[in-house]
């Protein structure tokens, strides 16, 4: 028993060293996009239910954060704010499936073709999605989940940059707007590193069962029709039960194409990380079971045809890769000096960089445990001579009614996050 734990979480540490540097560079490209990207008046240009609305939606959560739970609660923020529902669930879809280190981490484990297919099925996915939104969720119930929307509490979000004023060339040299890309950085690290984790560790440990496994879970090796329905309909039944989503579903879909899952039935395994129990049960919470039913049946059924669609289109064009990896070359790569060691060691000095940015400017918000930058221009209160930096007013609301359970007699922060955890 031993052995077979060491072996699971050597093969996810292989795995995880292999992309430690695509995880860096999609975090950061993430953390530049949100900081340096204004997002003014979005709610508002965001309203319709029209194809131009559902292009700016797609768009703008392209760059935004990779954070399932995080696009959740932005999604909701949007739908409140005056966003219609079509657009804050395409801003929340695409948040998580059309962006950069979810492309990159896919590019390094099992190909190019897979990251295309990602983006070419999420486009199918987003057009699917608003069809049926617009068919199956009346205006009546729109309004009904709005009315839901806004009494349900939402966790923090990441704010946008405090240089917005500032021109690219000057956000370059400015030591406020990496301080806002380090933030950005650190909270989407802070947001995720418990489902990247479970995802490299799940996928380690399955890389280490035999493939008479993958052939007892999925149809593998017959071809055609049967294995195509089967897999495409079981891959997000496995990505549900994972309980992984976002970036930490990458690794498992590398061990579960090199199992013999069809081409189409890793795609719609990746699309599934916003129909987990968690997040379901959040969308209970925020818009009311009657949306809630809707929308995660229509989820299902779209990343399904979008699936389908995908494999017929890269099958017909020659796409589909032709041979698959080995379950030992995903998880036992080795790690000697290679490129793969050169760019992580570059890749973590710029993360160290990032994270050392946070700390000599970052506070630590009192009520959800989130580090924000004191000259951002955040909310603060002072409570026994010592000043306490917030996220948002949120969190300084909850802290002024209550200051005595956040900070102790001795003006120390106590351990209560509020927000810890999925809460995001």
């Amino acid at each position: 028993m031993l052995s077979t734990i060491g072996d699971g979480l050597w093969n996810a540490f292989q795995m995880a060293w292999e992309v430690a540097w695509a995880l860096v560079l999609g975090f950061a490209l993430s953390g530049i996009v949100q900081a340096w990207v204004p997002r003014s008046r979005m709610e508002r240009s965001l309203g319709g239910r029209g194809p131009r609305e559902v292009a700016l939606a797609t768009g703008l959560g392209a760059a935004s954060s990779s954070c399932s739970y995080a696009a959740i609660a932005i999604a909701k923020s949007m739908f409140t704010k005056g966003a219609s529902f079509v657009s804050a669930m395409t801003f929340q879809f695409a948040s998580t499936n059309l962006v950069f280190e979810l492309g990159i981490v896919l590019w390094v484990f099992i190909g190019w073709q897979f990251t295309l297919a990602e983006f070419v099925g999420g486009i199918f996915m987003i057009a699917l999605m608003w069809l049926g939104l617009r068919l199956f969720v009346t205006r009546k119930l729109e309004d009904e989940a709005r009315r839901h929307a806004e009494t349900a509490e939402v966790g923090h979000q990441h704010a946008s940059a405090g240089a917005q004023g500032l021109s690219l060339r000057k956000r370059l040299t400015s030591l406020r707007a990496w301080s806002d890309v380090a933030h950005n950085f650190r909270g989407d690290w802070g947001m995720l590193w418990r489902e990247i984790l479970a995802g490299f560790a799940i996928a380690g440990f399955i890389a280490a069962l035999p493939v008479d496994f993958f052939n007892g879970l999925f149809l593998t090796g017959t071809g055609g029709a049967p294995q195509l329905l089967e897999n495409v309909l079981l891959g997000p039944v496995v990505a549900v039960l994972s309980f992984v989503c976002s970036v930490g579903n990458a690794p498992l879909a590398a061990v579960l194409w090199a199992g013999g899952i069809s081409f189409s039935g890793v795609v719609a395994f990746i699309y599934a990380d916003l129909i987990i129990i968690p997040i379901v049960i959040a969308y209970s919470k925020y818009y009311g079971r009657p949306v809630t039913v809707r929308l995660v049946a229509i989820m299902f059924a779209t990343m399904v045809i979008a699936a389908l669609a995908v494999d017929g289109i890269f099958g017909a064009v020659g796409l589909v890769p032709p041979h698959r990896p080995s379950i030992d070359s995903i998880s036992s790569r080795g790690i000697s000096w290679n490129y793969t060691t050169f760019l992580n060691i570059i890749f973590l000095l710029i993360a160290a960089a990032l994270i050392g940015l946070t700390v000599r400017r970052g506070a630590r918000d009192p009520v959800c445990g989130m580090t924000v930058d004191r000259d951002a221009g955040k909310p603060t209160s002072t409570y026994r001579g010592q000043t306490h930096y917030f996220c948002g007013e949120g969190c300084k609301a909850k802290f002024d009614a209550e200051p005595e359970r956040y900070v102790d007699a001795s003006g120390r922060l106590a351990v209560s996050l509020e927000h810890a955890g999925h809460h995001h």
